[in-house]
């Protein structure tokens, strides 16, 4: 399994060493430089071809602007056997940086992925911030956008999983997880859905501890947090076991 966590760019070791106690062979690096801002998606490549030549079976798992990532890479890579994305959204938005004009977060062949951008005429009305507003109001602001940066879910011929917490304050994980579902169910493709109303944006699996906490505002609750661990649990054991 390789195991990219989001924007706050942690190397998941303790993720990973939970995932070695089911058996699987779990790796984990910081994935981007400053900002996930124009990260080529070949950069992957030779994580995954190592664990490719090591296991019988590959897995991506990412949360957030992770889970992005591993929802491209399985429709690039016919070798993924199963993704696993918590909390993901499903179109390639923009690039995490406050330079203007806004640029994608992704490149494949030296070229852009179309994105979503953030509406810059955005203002919070909490302190600190919930940035589930941002995204909402984006999406709106820039409809036109969104069919040419959805993310080719319909492309993933291995099994998808997908976390979401009903309490996600950064941005609406469960619409955007319904909406891949939708599009991968018309296309013929099942996947399995797993929420928890009063969860927040990061789940905590089962010998997990929490995160850190954040200057960002994530939603749910450690109970919440952890019930919707325990809930996925039983999925990751099947896709680890095959």
């Amino acid at each position: 399994m390789l195991v990219l966590a989001g924007s706050s760019g942690r190397v998941e070791s303790a993720r990973c060493d939970v995932l070695a106690g089911l058996g699987a062979t779990a790796a984990s690096y910081r994935w981007f430089g400053e900002a996930v801002d124009l990260v080529p998606l070949e950069s992957f490549e030779d994580a995954l071809s190592v664990l490719h030549e090591r296991c019988d079976r590959l897995v991506v798992m990412g949360t957030s602007r992770g889970a992005e990532a591993a929802l491209l890479l399985g429709a690039m890579h016919e070798e993924i056997d199963a993704v696993v994305a918590i909390s993901a959204p499903h179109v390639v938005w923009a690039a995490l940086s406050t330079d203007r004009p806004q640029r994608s977060s992704w490149t494949r062949g030296g070229e852009p992925l179309s994105f979503v951008p953030y509406d810059d005429g955005w203002e919070p009305d909490t302190s600190p911030p919930e940035y589930v507003g941002m995204y909402e109001q984006s999406l709106e602001t820039y409809a036109d956008r969104v069919p040419a940066a959805r993310l080719p879910v319909e492309r993933i011929s291995g099994d998808v999983l997908l976390v979401a917490g009903g309490d996600d304050r950064l941005w609406p994980s469960c619409d955007m997880a319904e909406e891949i579902v939708a599009r991968r169910s018309a296309a013929g493709l099942p996947t399995v859905l797993v929420t928890h109303p009063a969860a927040g944006h990061r789940v905590v699996l089962p010998g997990e501890q929490p995160a850190p906490r954040s200057h960002l505002v994530h939603g749910g609750t450690p109970e919440a947090d952890a019930e919707l661990g325990r809930l996925v649990w039983p999925h990751l054991v099947g896709i680890v076991g095959g």
